[in-house]
């Protein structure tokens, strides 16, 4: 049975993996992607519009199923080769979370619901994910 699975980045992190088809996750760790599987069903959310930024953007920025394979390094420079996971995005329609926020398992009735985010990946219920696909206009499961 697939997981899902919440992973954050900037909102311009996550656009470069929506446009190559990947994720990547904790500053290009490996450890989290280990966690996520084939058949894994995974929402990308953006708290800034770029890394260390203030510009908020609080949306959820892409939605797709990981891919077959194992993570993958890649050289981006000398002193970065971050790790990352193949992902089939299935949407990619930028949505916010604030409407979702007393509808989503994670979030309702928490004031400090975005402490979780900090660990760059986590996981989330059924319900959620399908809540979140239904937000950005996809359906993810035939439930």
């Amino acid at each position: 049975m697939p997981q899902n699975w919440i992973a954050v980045a900037s909102a311009e992190h996550a656009r470069r993996g929506g446009e190559g088809g990947f994720i990547q996750v904790s500053h290009g760790k490996l450890a989290p992607l280990k966690r996520v599987a084939p058949g894994d069903r995974v929402a990308v959310y953006a708290p800034t519009v770029t890394m260390g930024g203030k510009e908020k953007c609080q949306a959820f920025v892409l939605l797709g199923i990981v891919r077959t394979g194992e993570p993958y390094q890649v050289t981006i420079s000398e002193d970065f080769k971050p790790f990352r996971r193949d992902v089939d995005w299935k949407s990619k329609k930028e949505t916010p979370i604030a409407p979702l926020l007393e509808t989503l398992d994670f979030t309702k009735g928490r004031r400090n619901w975005g402490y979780q985010l900090r660990f760059g990946l986590f996981a989330i219920s059924d319900h959620d994910i399908d809540a979140i696909a239904r937000a950005m206009g996809v359906a993810l499961s035939d439930k």
